[in-house]
Order: C-alpha cells, then structure tokens, then sequence
C-alpha cells in the first residue's frame, strides 16, 4: 500500500501544469483566457461522466422517494461545495434541510476559515455519518481522491448499507476500486495553480453535484416544464418568480397568478393545477395527492377529483 506522501506525489492535482510554467510572466488577460480554458475543460471531463453522474441522481432520487437523506461529506473546497449544493436545495426546491444535509470537516467554523488538518482525520469522517441507515445516501467529495476524512466516511456508511458514492477530480485507478458503490471520476488533471482544486476540480465538481441534486429533483416531482414549482417563497424575488410560474405554467394573467397563489398560501404547484383545470384549492391538492405531488401527472389525469 503507497504512503500518503507517494500518493500526494503522483496526484494528477498536485502536478504542474505544462501552459502555466511561465504563469507569473504572463499577463493579466493571458492568465485570465487559461483558467477559463481550464474551467472548460474540466466541464468537458464533468461531461464524460454523465451517466455515472446519471446513476447518481438516480439513488438520489430513489433514497429521498423512500424517506432517506442525501449526505454530502468533504474537506476544503470539497466540502464547502458539498454546503453550498445543501443549502441551495431547500430554497429551490422546497426540501426539508434534514433531508439534504452536508457535513465539513472541522465543522461549521470549517466553512468559512480553514482548519487545517482536520481533512487528515479518519476517524471524524466515521463519527459524522454514524446514525446512516440503508435507504440513505452518501456522496463523499474528495477531489484529490485520498483524503482520509472523506474515505472514513464512506467506509462508516457502507457498513451501515448506505448507498455510497465518491466524487473526485482524480482519474480512476486500481487503489479507488471498492471504496464507494460508485466512483465518479471526473479526470480532470493538473491546476493551472498546481495543487488548488478550487480551481478547475472545483468547477467540474460544483457542476456534477448540481446535476446529480437537480435530475433527481425532476424524478422526484419538484420540476414541471422548465419550472421549480416546489420552490419556497421566501424573499421578493422568489414571490415575484413564483407569480411569473404559475402565470406561465398555469397559462394565466398575472393578476390571476397572484390571486391563485394568495388563496393556496403561495403553493406553486396547486395555484398551476388549478389555473390549468379550472378547479378549487381542494379539488387541485387532491389531484396533487393522488399523482403523487408530479404536476404534469396531476394535470393528465381524467376526470374530477
């Protein structure tokens, strides 16, 4: 088994970069065109897996139907991408922030100053996922790929028989087989800043884990047409989009949005069920209930509820 050392060593992350040998002569404008060249192409390596990334959403989807949560685990960058894709949910999609969670190490205080060697701790990553159950769901993000706190976390969650999955920017190899149910390795090979993964990794990583939560959100029913009609209204702005959604989707004035949001104490999903079919606040939740809360379900469905 390498050591750490030998692993740090031959990371793709950690190398240097061939067309950033000079970074510190170039000018502002030619270090600005190679890091966005770099974002490309980690997007590009994102791409690649898309149907790992696929299979991901999937479990997502099937874990939070089945009453489980989504646990996001990492260190650094890593987990503070983890927090970010957390914390966004609730708000576009209306979900209880117990059921999507993220987890940092070194805790909250982690999020916002560095903690240095708290990444290093196995045994933190077990305890952090300790109360997992089967029908749960683990994406560890490492995007070095060996970080023990993210791997002690899959470990703990597997013997609980959770759904594991280990995002990295690493390509994959022979060490990484079995340490997770999936390996989403995104390959996306040295920094132009050799070592910060807040880079390029970041990039690639922020898009897959918004991929992943927002397909499994549409398999769930939280998305109609282009529409996040679960969203949670909960500034001026979010109120404002809400009226502009069920005025489209509901294909009504906006007058008649407002209207239709006011009586069902702002539920996108019943004001467009009953702008669409002409029904009550009642007769909309119950066409709901029975479709499973799918809108485009609901609105299909023959006959009167």
């Amino acid at each position: 088994m390498p050591s750490m050392v030998d692993l740090w060593r031959n990371l793709p992350t950690e190398t240097r970069h061939e067309e950033s040998r000079e970074l510190d002569s170039l000018s502002t404008d030619q270090v600005v065109a190679l890091l966005l060249e770099e974002d490309r192409r980690g997007l590009e390596a994102a791409s690649a897996q898309g149907k790992a990334i696929a299979q991901a959403a999937e479990w997502v989807a099937e874990g939070l139907a089945k009453g489980g949560d989504l646990i996001l685990v990492g260190a650094g960058t890593s987990g503070r991408l983890g927090v970010l894709e957390a914390a966004e949910c609730p708000p576009t999609f209306g979900t209880d922030p117990r059921r999507i969670r993220a987890v940092m190490a070194g805790g909250r205080e982690a999020v916002f100053r560095s903690r240095e060697g708290a990444e290093d701790r196995r045994e933190d990553g077990r305890e952090v996922v300790a109360d997992l159950v089967a029908k749960d769901v683990l994406i560890s993000i490492s995007a070095s790929s060996v970080t023990p706190f993210a791997h002690g976390a899959l470990e703990s969650a597997r013997e609980r028989g959770a759904r594991t999955v280990l995002l990295t920017c690493a390509a994959a190899r022979k060490e990484l087989e079995g340490v997770a149910d999936l390996l989403l390795a995104l390959d996306t090979g040295p920094e132009v800043l050799a070592g910060s993964t807040r880079l390029k990794a970041g990039s690639a990583t922020k898009a897959a884990l918004n991929a992943i939560t927002t397909a499994a959100m549409v398999r769930l029913g939280k998305v109609f047409e282009g529409y996040m009609v679960d969203l949670s209204p909960g500034s001026e702005k979010l109120r404002d989009r809400a009226v502009r959604i069920v005025e489209a989707a509901g294909r009504v004035s906006p007058e008649v949005a407002r209207e239709l949001l006011s009586a069902t104490g702002g539920e996108v999903k019943t004001a467009i069920v009953m702008g669409r079919r002409g029904q009550s606040a009642e007769a909309a939740r119950g066409r709901l209930e029975q479709s499973a809360g799918n809108v485009r379900r609901a609105l299909e469905k023959s006959g009167s509820v």
